[in-house]
């Protein structure tokens, strides 16, 4: 049956349509299921009882429970998702004054970059809006929550009227009516899908960058084959950042690979001028992948010379590396 999980307010009037129910049950249906969160109809005390068998005989929420949760040392949780066609993998980073949720896309990624463990189960499939919004409003911690980065399974722009969707659910006054600026979305560097959610959207960009370089960087991520990187940053400057939204550029560090001088001046010659952050990873070792991981004193020198040439770096700190939850770690492909 048909799920209503992850339907806008739009699309639920339509269902409510269709059945000739009172135009005010959609905006119900809202509040239960993206508010209240309720997971069954019964609990939709305020629908008529003929309502709540109607849409029980018919449809289903949409609320997958997790599978498995998995607690790292650090006190980051990988909560293992079950959707329709598949498993993902979703990691909940809790810090002092505030509380990330990575959120997975796809079942898998046809990115295939080379320093991910994602990539290397292959693409299973893309996750409906409803999977996706699932592993937010489905998680113990929701409440907690405070930011969302769509940074997990998959490539956010391959799957982009999903994601399109869930954010109008985080941001109408008619759903979370969350803040756009709480809420990141990254990618490979899709760029027609880049451009349009630029477009489309408030909510802020993050963009894997790597290496500055063509020839380097298509070889670790084979997308620079059709979306070279002098073009993504083309696509990103005819857009005004000045306000409230952010962009930022994530950039895994590979010792003696990216990491030189010559990185840092390209890297300065190329978002020189624009109103950006540089997120610098340190590499997390997977199996198979002959890269290596630079020291943290290593890490600290590079970010300090991008900051003496005017780049704004900062190191993004490793969470939950022991349970697989940290950058580039996510696969359901054992599931």
């Amino acid at each position: 049956m048909k799920a209503l999980l992850g339907m806008s307010l739009n699309e639920l009037q339509d269902i409510v349509a269709q059945h000739n129910l009172p135009k005010f049950t959609a905006k119900q249906l809202v509040d239960w299921l993206y508010r209240k969160r309720v997971t069954t109809f019964d609990e939709m005390t305020n629908l008529s009882k003929q309502t709540r068998q109607l849409l029980s005989d018919n449809y289903v929420t949409g609320y997958r429970s997790f599978e498995d949760v998995q607690e790292s040392r650090d006190g980051t949780k990988k909560y293992l998702f079950p959707a329709e066609n598949g498993h993902v993998e979703t990691a909940y980073i809790p810090e002092k004054e505030r509380a990330t949720l990575c959120v997975s896309c796809q079942v898998g990624c046809k990115m295939n970059c080379l320093f991910c463990q994602t990539g290397k189960q292959g693409f299973q499939g893309n996750l409906s809006a409803g999977d996706i919004i699932n592993q937010i409003l489905n998680l113990p911690e929701y409440e907690n929550l405070s930011n969302f980065v769509f940074m997990g399974m998959g490539e956010p722009m391959d799957n982009y009227d999903a994601i399109m969707r869930v954010l109008e659910i985080m941001t109408s006054d008619w759903g979370l009516a969350m803040s756009p600026t709480r809420i990141t979305v990254s990618t490979a560097g899709v760029i027609p899908n880049m451009k349009r959610f630029i477009k489309e959207s408030r909510c802020n960009l993050a963009v894997s960058l790597h290496s500055p370089f063509h020839d380097e960087r298509a070889k670790i991520m084979p997308v620079e084959k059709s979306y070279p990187v002098n073009e993504v940053i083309h696509a990103i400057r005819q857009h005004d950042w000045s306000g409230q939204r952010r962009v930022s550029f994530e950039y895994i560090v590979f010792k003696g690979l990216n990491d030189s001088q010559k990185h840092i001046n390209e890297l300065a010659r190329q978002l020189g001028s624009l109103r950006c952050r540089v997120n610098l990873i340190r590499f997390h070792a997977i199996p198979g992948v002959d890269l290596q991981s630079p020291s943290m004193d290593e890490m600290v020198r590079f970010r300090d010379k991008l900051n003496d040439k005017g780049i704004i770096a900062t190191i993004r700190a490793s969470r939950g590396q022991d349970i697989d939850a940290a950058c580039g770690l996510l696969s359901t492909k054992r599931v």
